[in-house]
């Protein structure tokens, strides 16, 4: 299967997909991950990230694309992915379709988590991550909002989305995410 995460910075993807791998036995393609480790690399695609990134902007289009299309050729990734991160917006989307349809796959479901903002907030406090300052993250907050949230209407008109409450334990959240897993099942038979 091919499922899209979307949710807003400290929504909870990471580690419902860490849970998800495990469950699907599919890999997880986090974007984020995926620019930190070029940044470290310092590739030519992790210094060009590195600029939009540290100001709490969107990574160009096409940056983001190479890395995923290179990723989805990888063998492991077949049988299906967890995509965290990709895509941000409706031009995203529109490519990733395009990209799978050239390799007769589809996304099979997207699953909203649905985090209030104060809560957003508060988890960025205790996770403590380098590129999580208070601004950038209001930054990236409001990036989703602007760009990423439109996703969601596109990926219901197409009847593949599923809004999960992402608040609760871990566990619990990921009662609802396997529910929302089995709905996709559901819709592809």
């Amino acid at each position: 299967m091919r499922i899209i995460l979307i949710g807003p910075p400290g929504a909870g993807k990471g580690t419902q997909c860490q849970r998800l791998v495990n469950f699907l036995q599919v890999p997880h393609l986090s974007t984020g991950e995926m620019l930190r480790d070029a940044i470290k690399k310092k590739t030519a695609e992790g210094k060009e990230a590195s600029s939009f990134m540290e100001n709490g902007q969107l990574v160009p289009d096409q940056l983001v694309l190479g890395l995923v299309t290179r990723r989805l050729k990888d063998q492991d990734c077949r049988k299906g992915c967890l995509l965290d991160g990709f895509p941000r917006t409706i031009n995203q989307a529109e490519m990733l379709d395009d990209l799978l349809e050239r390799q007769a796959m589809s996304v099979d479901g997207v699953i909203e988590l649905s985090v209030p903002q104060e809560e957003l907030v508060r988890r960025m406090l205790a996770r403590k991550r380098e590129d999580d300052s208070p601004e950038v993250f209001a930054q990236r907050i409001e990036s989703f909002k602007r760009q990423t949230a439109p996703l969601l209407e596109y990926y219901e008109l197409k009847g593949k989305l599923e809004h999960v409450d992402g608040l609760g334990s871990a566990d619990d959240i990921f009662d609802r995410v396997r529910q929302a897993i089995r709905a996709f099942r559901r819709a592809k038979r």
